[in-house]
C-alpha cells in the first residue's frame, strides 16, 4: 500500500505526522511525506538546473525545506528510517528535481517500507491531487485545516481514501467508531478500521443507523456481516442498530474520544458537490480524527 502524509508548519503538523506514520506502520505501507509551498512565480524551477546547482543556492521556499528537515528528524528519532551513523541531519543536496515545482528524496524505511520526502510548490489541491495520481496513493493523511473549504475540497477531489487528523491527543483513550451500512465501500472500511484498531489497541463500536422507523434487510445483513468479520479479526467490539439522524448520532457518539471510519457515499460527484455527503458532513463537524474510505 501507499500512504501520502501532507504536512504544513512544524507547529501544527506534529499530530498529523505522528498518527500518519503509526497507521502506515500498521499497514506496512510505503510513505510519502509532502509539503506544498506557494507557487514560485519569479522563475520556473526547470530553469534552475538542479543537477548542477547546489540546493543551498536555489531560491526556494525555505520554510518548506525547514519543514522537511523537521520531518526527517522525526523519522530518525522514531527509527522509521535508516540514517548514516555519522550523519543524522537532513542533507538537502540529496533532493532531486523530478518535475517543475517538485523535488524529492527517497529514504530507506526500517519499520514501514520506503519513505519519501517531497517538496512541491503551487495550489495545494492541485499539487496533492497530482501527487496522489502520480504515486498511486491508497490513503492521504491531512491535518484539519482551519479553512473548512480546503478540507472539503481535498475530500471531494483527491482520488484516494482520506484520513483527517483532527484534535488527536496521544494521551487520550480512544475507541473506534465504524459506520456500517449497505454502501459499496463498507466492507473495505471495515477492513481498514480493523487495521487501525489493532494498531492502537482500540475497542470497536460498529454502528448501523437508519433514518426510517425500521431497518432494511440490506442494513441488517451488513450489520451481521460486520459482527462476523470483527469476531474473526479478534478485536473487542459491539454492534449497534440505531434509529435517528446519521450525522447527529455519529458526531454525538464520536465526541472527542473516537477515531471514526466511514465508507464513501454512493451519491454522484455532482450531487455531492452541491449537497455534500453524510461522511463528508460528519468529518467536517466531528471533533476527532476521521477516515473516509473510498
Amino acid at each position: 500500500m501507499k500512504f501520502l502524509i501532507a504536512i504544513g508548519s512544524k507547529d501544527y503538523s506534529g499530530s498529523t505526522l505522528e498518527l500518519g506514520m503509526h497507521v502506515a506502520k500498521a499497514f506496512n505501507a510505503a510513505v510519502d511525506i509532502v509539503y506544498v509551498g506557494e507557487k514560485i512565480s519569479a522563475f520556473s524551477t526547470s530553469e534552475v538546473m538542479l543537477a548542477q546547482e547546489n540546493l543551498e543556492n536555489w531560491e526556494l521556499d525555505r520554510k518548506g525545506v525547514d519543514v522537511l528537515q523537521w520531518a526527517y528528524q522525526y523519522l530518525v528519532e522514531n527509527k522509521y528510517i535508516r540514517s548514516d551513523s555519522g550523519n543524522s541531519d537532513f542533507n538537502t543536496d540529496k533532493l532531486i528535481q523530478t518535475d517543475d515545482d517538485r523535488c524529492e528524496v527517497n529514504l530507506e524505511g526500517r519499520i514501514t517500507q520506503e519513505v519519501g520526502l517531497i517538496l512541491r510548490n503551487g495550489d495545494i489541491i492541485e499539487q496533492l491531487r497530482d501527487e496522489v495520481k502520480r504515486s498511486g496513493t491508497d490513503v492521504t493523511i491531512i491535518g484539519a485545516s482551519k479553512k473548512r473549504r480546503m478540507v472539503h475540497d481535498l475530500i471531494q477531489y483527491i482520488d484516494s481514501s482520506i484520513f483527517i487528523v483532527k484534535n488527536y491527543d496521544r494521551d487520550r483513550s480512544y475507541k473506534l467508531l465504524l459506520s456500517v451500512n449497505d454502501a459499496p465501500n463498507t466492507k473495505k472500511a471495515l477492513k481498514y478500521g480493523v487495521r487501525v484498531a489493532e494498531a492502537f489497541d482500540l475497542d470497536v463500536n460498529a454502528m448501523t443507523i437508519s433514518d426510517s422507523k425500521e431497518f432494511r434487510d440490506d442494513y441488517k445483513k451488513a450489520s451481521k456481516w460486520a459482527d462476523k468479520f470483527l469476531r474473526r479479526s479478534g478485536v473487542d467490539h459491539e454492534v449497534n442498530l440505531i434509529f435517528g439522524d446519521f450525522i447527529t448520532i455519529m458526531n454525538e457518539t464520536a465526541s472527542d474520544n473516537h477515531i471514526v471510519v466511514m465508507g464513501t457515499s454512493t451519491k454522484s460527484p455532482l450531487t455531492k458537490f452541491f449537497k455534500g455527503s453524510k461522511p463528508l458532513k460528519v468529518s467536517e463537524k466531528c471533533n476527532c480524527p476521521a477516515l473516509i474510505v473510498k
